[in-house]
């Protein structure tokens, strides 16, 4: 493994072992309010558990993420971009498991090939009704995606400095339900729109890797 790049990975395992920024990063790309009780989010008792990855690797000199472009659906996150991932099954071990297994279902990843690293701060998304696990996850080599035709449309190989750069964070109107559009923080990235929950995980991701940056605040 390239030097900077294995630094950069212990680096980020280190800091994802300390206390996580949590809510107060999630809620600098929040489309709209979260029901809160003494402090949290109120998370309803029927939720169910899921797990995304963000995972990390080297190809050229640029660290990379990938994200995935949902089919067209009769749902909730129809055509929107997201880490991959899904919903936790009872034979899932831990939520690490479901994200690496749903990643190689979806993306053709082989979960062996990826090395965990930590996790970020469990997410409550309200229309879906799901609390998603962000985990963390580096490979040696450059991913050969094989997205799954019947789930994702095509995969986003985003450069991690894109994310970082300060004007990555625009907002923009997009269409929620045909003919209601709505103005939102998002990530815009070679005119693809990234915002709602991934957003929100990763502003947490950026202030763990770059904390106290004031181009998120």
């Amino acid at each position: 493994m390239h030097e900077e790049f294995r630094l950069f990975m212990n680096d980020l395992q280190g800091r994802l072992k300390m206390p996580l920024p949590g809510l107060s990063s999630q809620m600098k790309m929040a489309t709209m309010k979260r029901i809160m009780r003494n402090g949290k989010v109120e998370i309803p008792e029927d939720a169910r558990n899921a797990g995304v990855l963000v995972l990390f690797y080297r190809k050229g000199e640029e660290i990379f993420i990938p994200f995935i472009r949902r089919n067209e659906y009769p749902g909730v996150h129809s055509g929107q971009i997201s880490f991959p991932g899904g919903g936790r099954e009872e034979h899932d071990r831990d939520i690490t498991e479901t994200a690496l297994r749903e990643t190689e279902e979806e993306i053709g990843v082989a979960k062996n090939l990826v090395n965990p690293i930590g996790r970020l701060s469990e997410l409550f998304i309200p229309p879906s009704n799901f609390v998603v696990t962000p985990v963390v996850g580096f490979m040696e080599e450059i991913p050969d995606f094989r997205p799954d035709p019947s789930e994702v449309q095509n995969v986003l190989e985003v450069p991690l400095k894109a994310l970082l750069h300060p004007d990555a964070i625009q907002q923009k109107e997009i269409e929620i339900f045909p003919e209601v559009r709505i103005q939102v923080p998002c990530y815009y990235i070679d005119c693809h729109v990234i915002w709602g929950a991934t957003a929100m995980m990763i502003s947490e991701l950026l202030d763990v890797i770059s904390p106290g940056s004031g181009s998120r605040g």
